[in-house]
């Protein structure tokens, strides 16, 4: 997995030179996700949030999280 980080220009920025703003989310497959394109759930983990989407389409919806409700649903879903 290539630790380099997807920089994107954010889309309130002008396409004239002018003040841009550009941000980066390092998105990861889950290790449970099916090689075979099925279910497929990616994150983009932050210090102040987790970012969760469906790899499939990613200009989709999204949802984040609080890094600690992240941890206690891993912490839940590995007892399931």
């Amino acid at each position: 997995m290539s630790t380099a980080l997807n920089w994107f220009k954010s889309s309130y920025s002008s396409d004239e030179g002018g003040q841009c703003l550009e941000v980066a989310n390092d998105w990861r497959k889950s290790s449970y996700s099916a090689s075979e394109g099925g279910v497929c759930v990616e994150i983009a983990a932050h210090p102040a949030a987790v970012h969760v989407r469906d790899s499939k389409d990613i200009e989709g919806p999204a949802f984040t999280v609080a890094p600690s409700a992240w941890s206690a649903f891993a912490a839940y879903a590995a007892t399931a």
